[in-house]
């Protein structure tokens, strides 16, 4: 197995950090200082900044400085009205085209959540998600749709950890992704596609809520 360069780890450490909001929306990025905090050279940690630019994490001022990106919430919008549709494409089809291996592989990683709902390693829960969506994406053999997915995904990583991390929101989540992997081992793909926009839909609601929920504690 090929090991991950210098960039890719720096790349990985810095969406944890995005992700934890140790480095907050609109928050400036020194390059000088994420190189002493990761440990390497400052030419690695600015691929990794150009890899996120790409990604949507990172973005631009006028005056070319980098900092991290903060999307409005109509923009969020409709990125994820994409997700959701290109989900529902994915669920559709995987139901003809997913080998059971494959459909064995998603029920695995949805039980694995529902095992570590409660898990204090948020950051881990989150990449067993974002891995179950993933591996659906991946069963639907379209490598168009799967390219697509990815980019989207890219620019919504932070907002999905939010909508998850919602603990209110969680037996919700558990549920929903029980309807989709019950829709998928029935091989039903109107099913499958309605579950996966619905939970899509959700994760809309939840992010309003987390931001509703953050101005209000930044008021106090």
């Amino acid at each position: 197995m090929r090991r991950a360069s210098f960039a890719e780890e720096a790349a990985i450490r810095l969406r944890e950090l995005i992700l934890l909001e140790k480095l907050p929306p609109s928050c400036p990025i020194n390059e000088r200082e994420l190189s002493e905090l990761l440990g390497i050279s400052r030419t690695p940690v600015r691929e990794a900044i150009r890899q996120l630019e790409i990604e949507g994490l990172v973005e631009y001022t006028q005056t070319r400085r980098p900092r991290i990106a903060d999307p409005s919430m109509a923009t969020l919008e409709h990125w994820l009205a994409i997700q959701g549709a290109l989900e529902g494409l994915a669920g559709e089809l995987a139901c003809s085209r997913a080998t059971d291996d494959e459909l064995s592989e998603i029920e695995s990683l949805h039980v694995q959540m529902v095992e570590r709902v409660d898990d204090p390693q948020r950051v881990e829960l989150f990449r067993i998600d974002m891995a179950f969506h993933g591996a659906i994406v991946a069963a639907a053999h379209n490598p168009p749709l799967v390219e697509t997915h990815n980019q989207y995904n890219a620019r919504l990583w932070r907002a999905r950890f939010i909508s998850s991390q919602r603990r209110a929101n969680r037996e919700l989540q558990t549920r929903k992704h029980q309807d989709i992997v019950d829709a998928l081992l029935a091989r039903d793909p109107e099913r499958a596609s309605t579950a996966l926009r619905s939970h899509l839909e959700n994760a809309v609601s939840n992010i309003q809520a987390a931001r509703r929920e953050r101005e209000g504690a930044a008021e106090e």
